[in-house]
């Protein structure tokens, strides 16, 4: 039991004493048994006071510190590296949350606040008087990397491992690299395409020795944990044979031979496409592919092209790295039957649609034979909604459509356009593309929430009413060519790389992070990383720069030959467990196993697997199971601490 203990409560500026009195505090607690140091502080966390603290722990020889301060989530960290500089084992070290669950908790009442103070500090006290000193564990790792999805996020990162000298399995679903981007012409905030970027990062990929690309590529199962993860990939054939030595010409004609259509999604459904089918301006590798499921075997693109192979299976391999990173970007929403008329009038299309119909249109701007000279933008459809899932801001949508504004502006020069907002953030220097479209003409109407536009066929027009709120509620009228949904973005839920993974999500259906700011690219899964829209709508730019720090954090942890792992994990009494396979049901991480000692089955705990959540824990029957750092006697006596 620890008998030299230092205690000290921090003033946060004035965030805490504002509303604890930390004289109080410090003045409750100093006769403690065992403490022999209670001080208060200004900023704990500050330089000068870390050395304070680092001389008192070898002046008085401590064997065990308590900090009453802020949340552990922003200076644990902080302080543990105090503990081991002054030489004390950082796992003898408590910190104490008096700001978030004290000050800020109970402002209305600093004496209430006060004396909560006092009770978590005596808790925290009597927790380190029983704290165990525990050290770090380390496990081999793999200095390797598989990357799921070869949109711009997955290729970047990859690129910026190779780069650091990490070996990478970049993956693609489907059988073309570059995802939305590559279906996007001018970019803002710059002239840049959308194919143009993807061309770029894939001739950089194509030259990385370091680099290894499978498209048609998706993962079927996972093992292992972080530092020496197994993952199972199935690779889904092309169809077609001796890929370098193909003929275009020869592709072109196999496509014009087959007789069986359907609608082309890189293009949302505008146009068409043959079951045997190329890439797009933008999509890499520049080969024909067949989809199997259009195709039904007539045979007749053989007579032009006899590298097809109808005959090819899907293959199985299996990859050894030390970390995951999920880049699997997001989908645009998809609108309702009749919601703002999509689907019922022939008019209504998505802004994603708008993007792809510009790119087709070269000199006239028509869509289904009827020349575009008017449209109307309505905007936050599938974002912000107040009753529906998707309560975020997708962010990048109000700049989208100002700018696929400006760019039908430009080049077919006739087009009018009208923007009907709730609330329009183009933020930073992308308000430069809102002034530009008023320039050119464009007017902006505001609707409220409650009074949504309303879409109307009328004949052969299509009008658009809207109460304006910046005209004071007029109700106004709209005659138009063309009325486009300005519609956000949404998480991928149809594949089952969450479930093989078990990456979290949050409630907004996006992979979540461990902290927005603090740990914004990593899980709380050691060794699963994400980076891109697959965990919230992003721009470009943001989307690289994630895929940058995700790819900075992976390698900093998998590069050395060892991994340090927290010490904090469930502990198996072998004397006392009966398997009863409660404790491993529970176990979100599969940390647990049956095993066979001292010639019973009991349970057995993976320690590169398990994160210590505690889980299991209150599901034992037999209280066999302890976790290091949080036993029952330190537990218990916080307990009997805050009663007393």
């Amino acid at each position: 039991m620890k008998n030299r203990i230092g205690v000290y409560v921090c003033q946060c500026g004035s965030n805490i004493s504002d509303y604890v009195d930390v004289e109080k505090v410090r003045e409750a607690v100093e006769q403690e048994s065992g403490v022999v140091l209670a001080k208060t502080t200004m900023f704990a966390c500050a330089d000068s006071a870390q050395k304070e603290i680092i001389e008192d722990i070898q002046q008085q020889k401590m064997d065990g510190m308590v900090i009453a301060s802020c949340s552990p989530k922003l200076h644990l960290f902080t302080f543990r590296n105090v503990a081991i500089r002054a030489g004390l084992n950082p796992y003898n070290y408590v910190q104490v949350n008096i700001r978030e669950q004290g000050s800020w908790a109970h402002s209305d009442k600093p004496d209430k606040a006060t004396e909560k103070a006092i009770g978590l500090v005596l808790a925290g006290i009597a927790r380190v008087k029983h704290s165990q000193a525990l050290v770090l564990r380390d496990i081999p790792s793999e200095n390797s990397i598989v990357i799921v999805g070869a949109g711009i996020a997955g290729m970047r990162a990859a690129i910026e491992l190779a780069d650091m000298g990490t070996e990478v399995y970049l993956l693609e679903r489907s059988h073309f690299v570059g995802g939305r981007t590559a279906q996007w012409e001018e970019l803002y905030t710059t002239d840049e395409s959308g194919p143009e970027l993807v061309a770029k990062l894939y001739e950089k990929i194509k030259k990385s020795e370091k680099i290894t690309l499978f498209t048609g590529a998706e993962i079927v199962a996972n093992a292992g944990s972080v530092g020496n993860y197994e993952v199972t990939v199935k690779i889904h054939p092309r169809y077609i044979k001796g890929e370098n030595a193909i003929d275009p010409s020869a592709v072109d004609k196999a496509i014009d031979a087959c007789p069986l259509e359907v609608d082309d999604e890189f293009d949302f459904n505008l146009t068409k496409r043959k079951a045997i089918f190329k890439h797009h301006s933008g999509q890499y590798p520049e080969l024909p592919v067949i989809d199997p499921e259009t195709c039904d075997k007539c045979g007749k693109c053989l007579e032009f092209l006899p590298q097809i192979d109808l005959e090819q299976k899907p293959e199985t391999l299996k990859l050894k790295c030390g970390a995951i990173l999920l880049t699997t970007g997001f989908n645009p929403y998809e609108p309702g039957e009749g919601e703002f008329g999509y689907g019922e009038i022939d008019r209504v299309i998505t802004l994603q649609q708008l993007k792809r119909l510009i790119a087709l249109n070269e000199k006239k701007f028509s869509y289904k034979g009827k020349h575009i000279r008017t449209m109307v933008f309505i905007y936050c459809v599938g974002s912000c909604q107040k009753d529906g899932e998707n309560k975020y801001c997708s962010r990048y949508c109000c700049t989208a459509a100002m700018h696929t504004s400006l760019e039908a502006g430009k080049k077919f020069q006739e087009v009018n356009s009208y923007h009907l907002t709730r609330d329009l953030r183009t933020f930073g220097k992308q308000e430069i593309i809102q002034h530009q479209a008023l320039n050119q003409g464009d007017m902006i109407l505001r609707f409220s929430e409650d009074t949504p536009p309303e879409v109307i066929q009328n004949g052969e027009t299509v009008l658009v009413k809207v109460n304006d709120i910046l005209t004071g509620g007029m109700e106004l009228e709209i005659e138009t060519d063309l009325v486009v949904l300005v519609t956000g973005m949404v998480p991928r839920l149809g594949d089952s790389i969450a479930e093989i993974l078990k990456a979290p999500r949050g409630r907004d259906r996006f992979f979540n992070e461990v902290h927005p700011k603090l740990r914004p690219v990593e899980t709380v899964i050691d060794g699963i990383f994400i980076a891109g829209t697959c965990q919230g709508p992003k721009s470009i730019t943001e989307s690289m720069q994630s895929a940058l720090s995700a790819a900075s954090k992976a390698n900093s942890l998998i590069s050395k030959e060892k991994i340090e792992l927290e010490p904090i994990l469930a502990i198996i009494d072998v004397g006392i467990c009966e398997w009863c396979d409660k404790c491993a049901a529970v176990c979100p991480y599969d940390a647990i196993t049956k095993a066979e000692k001292k010639g019973k089955a009991v349970a057995a705990v993976d320690e590169a697997k398990c994160k210590g959540c505690g889980m299991c824990l209150p599901v034992c029957p037999v209280n066999a199971i302890q976790l290091t750092g949080y036993t029952d006697v330190e537990i218990e006596s916080m307990i009997e601490a805050i009663v007393d």
